[in-house]
């Protein structure tokens, strides 16, 4: 599913309406419909409701929805936030039909605020054409109702949240759901923006089809569908070796967790065989924990690490054995072990996941140089940077990031030729062509400690397996995220791990694949 910019939805508003002849009136009692549905699934009809309604089309689909539950029988009342004569034409025939049916309508703040506990408000102030921040009558009702902790529905998109950035513009009505048209907007799915968005419903009001899914528009969410048709078919008549050999290279002496938890989660992804390089200082201890993994001793430095002679033996074996790299995890940034990295991925011959250490390399360079560099790459990479490796790799503050982060997703891919997988919430995915996914599942018990180092090892299996870099990073983010879901379930979050994560992946499998399944 697509995801717009305030601009993008009015012009598809605007097609519809000029080009394909369907009336604004026709939309927005079709908005209003499609709140009521859910206010009627989600809300007692003993509820009184408050609707707040701005003077433009938001407000015109808040007085529909006012009307059709008065219409029912519902304790409804309206507070208008502007006088009648200042209201946009569609919102001023809503209000006029509105008074009609006896709906009761106030321009006086007082009667219907004077005690909110108890009541719906659906909230139709402001919808996507925010631009500046609220201020003075609008800031202090959004206040206000955020401080009577009462239940919202938000129509289109939350009073004060920007829905080009998710940015809080001043203040804004945090939401418990909210329901849109068509398509998502980027402030419902982006922070801070999502969580005042509660519990988003896209819902269809009659927009031709061909207006919601162009080319043009490059920004997307991951969904469910989508990467169950990614997934590497499993053929009856196969070996392991049919399923790529995955080459993990991490780990130092304190470390020795991180190309573990990558390696099997590898494994528990479909590959058909697994290996870890790591240095000989850490091969014993890895010896003890590995069953069906496999183990390549790495010369060590002094202090326990990869040294930079190691890239010999590691080429080698990617030229002889393996069919993807999944390099960083625990790697260490001492100086030998950066330049084995450096030299290690800029000939590698198999598409590469670079992640952890491996990225903190990269950002040995200045920005100039890594990207000369990643576009002289022999082999297709995925780099999966948390913010804070995507700050030191851009050259900027994680704040600053957090302010853009589709665009520094999509400007560092485009610079470097690579698929990049910008870990956070959401986890975004960037092409060089600029096209950008947002992922839609996760949760904040995957917060602890290797569940980076298992997407790694979930991207490098799928990469091994066959999938091109772009459709490896959308299938592992996803099941990654959709596992953790599951798996979270029964640890509460906070008793959540990386393993639980590992061990999950059979039930996030499940999960995909059922939708694959023939009805019986």
């Amino acid at each position: 599913m697509k995801v717009v910019n305030a601009q993008q939805m009015r012009e598809i508003d605007r097609q519809t309406i000029e080009d394909y002849g369907i009336a604004s009136a026709v939309l927005m009692e079709r908005a209003g419909l499609s709140v009521v549905n859910r206010v009627k699934h989600f809300f007692d009809r003993s509820m009184r409701v408050l609707v707040l309604a701005g003077n433009g089309n938001n407000g015109g689909d808040g007085l529909v929805v006012a009307r059709l539950l008065h219409n029912e029988g519902r304790d409804v009342r309206v507070f208008l936030i502007s006088s009648p004569e200042k209201l946009s034409h569609d919102c001023l025939r809503q209000y006029e039909t509105a008074k009609k049916m006896g709906v009761r309508i106030f321009t006086e703040k007082l009667p219907v605020l004077k005690d909110l506990r108890g009541s719906l408000v659906i909230d139709a102030i402001l919808g996507t054409g925010l631009n500046k921040p609220l201020r003075g009558e609008i800031a202090n009702l959004a206040d206000r109702v955020n401080r009577a902790r009462v239940n919202v529905v938000a129509v289109d998109i939350a009073t004060g949240v920007s829905s080009d950035t998710g940015k809080i513009m001043g203040t804004a009505i945090r939401a418990g759901f909210t329901v849109t048209f068509g398509l998502p907007k980027v402030g419902h799915v982006i922070y801070p923006g999502a969580e005042y968005t509660g519990r988003l419903f896209v819902e269809d009001i009659g927009f031709p089809p061909a207006l919601l899914n162009p080319e043009s528009m490059s920004l997307e969410l991951i969904e469910k569908e989508h990467v169950s048709l990614l997934l590497p078919e499993r053929l009856k008549n196969s070996c392991k070796g049919d399923y790529g050999h995955v080459l993990v290279i991490g780990g130092s002496v304190g470390k020795t967790g991180a190309p573990l938890l990558s390696a099997r989660a590898a494994l528990r992804s479909g590959a058909g065989l697994v290996t870890i390089g790591a240095p000989d200082s850490i091969t014993d201890s890895l010896m003890a924990s590995v069953l069906e993994e496999m183990t390549l001793p790495l010369p060590s430095t002094a202090a326990g690490t990869v040294s930079g002679e190691a890239a010999v033996t590691v080429l080698d074996f990617l030229y002889e054995k393996a069919d993807v790299l999944a390099i960083g995890p625990g790697l260490s940034t001492d100086g030998e072990t950066v330049e084995f990295v450096l030299k290690t991925i800029s000939n590698s011959p198999v598409p590469m996941v670079v992640d952890a250490d491996g990225l903190n390399a990269l950002s040995t360079l200045e920005y100039k140089e890594i990207v000369v560099f990643l576009n002289k790459l022999r082999a297709p990479a995925v780099l999966t940077p948390h913010p804070g490796e995507m700050a030191r790799l851009v050259r900027m503050s994680i704040s600053d990031i957090a302010d853009d982060l589709i665009g520094v997703a999509r400007k560092f891919s485009r610079d470097t030729g690579c698929c990049l997988v910008l870990k956070g919430v959401p986890t975004l995915i960037a092409t060089p062509e600029g096209q950008c996914f947002i992922n839609t599942t996760g949760n904040p018990g995957m917060a602890t400690a290797g569940t980076g180092d298992v997407l790694t090892g979930i991207i490098a299996s799928f990469t091994g397996q066959g999938l091109q870099p772009l459709e490896a990073a959308l299938a592992g983010v996803y099941l990654h995220g959709l596992t953790g879901d599951i798996a979270v379930k029964g640890t509460t979050g906070y008793a959540f791990t990386a393993n639980d994560l590992i061990n999950g992946l059979p039930m996030g499998f499940h999960s995909l694949l059922s939708d694959l399944q023939p009805p019986k």
